[in-house]
């Protein structure tokens, strides 16, 4: 008898101890959950106050929220339970997809843009000047600084234009870019791109100072937006929208599987930082990727900026995805005032059918992108008067 007792006993003292491992194991884990949320209820939580301040600038909603990066472990599976029979719904028929208005945003953003320089004026008595810079005689850049001239004279920003014949010199282009450096009246300075192909671009975007360097090209701001923790003064215009589309239609972006199509310093490198600064899982997809089609059907967000019309097909998208369409392709339409219509790189007609989400051409991410210009030119002259108080 007195055996059978200390046996129990032996058996007893195993079970508590073991209870104890397991729950000494799972404690760090636990800890480690707790943090993370309390952190990031502390970082995501801000006041209106602060939205509207930051809203047109670069602000930590565009760069994303400060999560603690900590691999947790896995909660073991627990036993499978005994199914039960469930009825099989009636399936319904997808909703449709929202039409991403990109010319109401941006004339929204603009207006409070317009407010701003107003009130720049009245306290400081300086305007925003953006200078523009362009070489040769190309439709489409013609036509983009068009539309950026014209977009600045809306909200009350001073635009110049240094405009330059397609044979010129390098010198020639750095010249103009060294007058707008010296010029105070000047707070931001574009370089529209391409640029002739005898031309060395690096050489000439690295001459934009850092302080007047509103598309966000100059080194320096890039690598400050690919490290996380640093602020860059600015974004690129183009990567900027997108994020404002996406946050704006409060799209969930932490976890998501997105895939940026495209991998230009303009759109698709600083597109692809932005969306791993919200902790979005980035594929970038290229001229040399294998198998694009299967790679993008994984997506969850899918954003294309390869220059390449209707090369995204519905047969490439999942159902649900959300689709920013940064392509603006001319393609010949005889019936068209100007001789030809402008197209994305996604074909609409199909995408339709199967995104919760999707913006058009044109009328999307283009207006929003001029609008992240005068925001980013905004910003460098409230700085430049900063710096001189």
């Amino acid at each position: 008898m007195a055996a059978l007792t200390w046996g129990r006993l032996v058996k007893r003292k195993m079970a508590a101890d073991s209870a104890s491992a397991s729950a000494s194991a799972s404690a760090p884990v636990l800890f480690s959950l707790l943090a993370r949320s309390r952190r990031c209820h502390a970082t995501v939580g801000t006041s209106k106050e602060d939205e509207d301040t930051h809203a047109h600038s670069t602000s930590p909603s565009i760069l994303g929220p400060d999560l603690p990066d900590i691999w947790s472990s896995l909660p073991t599976s627990p036993p499978r339970p005994i199914p039960i029979p469930i009825p099989i719904p009636i399936p319904m028929p997808p909703a449709p997809p929202t039409i991403i208005d990109g010319k109401s945003i941006a004339q929204e953003i603009r207006s409070h843009i317009s407010k701003h320089v107003i009130n720049l004026k009245n306290s400081y008595d300086k305007v925003p000047g953006l200078a523009v810079i362009l070489v040769g005689h190309r439709r489409d850049s013609q036509s983009y600084v068009r539309y950026k001239i014209k977009a600045c004279n809306e909200v009350g920003i001073t635009s110049f234009l240094a405009q330059l014949p397609h044979s010129c010199s390098e010198d020639e282009v750095i010249d103009s870019v060294t007058r707008f450096n010296e010029d105070p009246s000047v707070h931001g300075i574009l370089v529209q791109l391409p640029l002739p192909q005898h031309m060395d671009e690096e050489r000439i975007l690295g001459a934009v100072s850092l302080h007047k360097d509103v598309d966000g090209f100059h080194p320096l701001n890039v690598g400050n937006l690919a490290l996380r923790g640093r602020q860059p003064l600015f974004i690129p215009c183009a990567a900027k929208a997108c994020l404002q589309l996406l946050l704006r239609h409060q799209i969930d972006l932490v976890g998501k599987h997105a895939v940026v199509i495209g991998r230009s310093k303009v759109v698709g490198l600083p597109t692809s930082l932005l969306l791993q600064r919200h902790y979005s899982t980035v594929s970038i997809v290229h001229a040399f990727t294998h198998r694009p089609e299967e790679i993008t059907r994984e997506a969850d967000i899918v954003i294309s900026a390869a220059g390449v019309a209707n090369l995204v097909r519905g047969s490439w998208l999942k159902r649900g995805v959300v689709v920013i369409d940064v392509g603006t392709n001319p393609i010949e339409d005889p019936d068209s005032e100007h001789g030809y219509r402008l197209t994305g790189d996604v074909h609409f007609d199909e995408a339709v059918k199967v995104a919760s989400a999707i913006t058009p051409v044109p009328g999307g991410v283009g207006p929003v992108t001029i609008a992240m210009l005068l925001s980013n030119t905004l910003d460098a002259a409230k700085e430049a008067c900063r710096s001189s108080v």
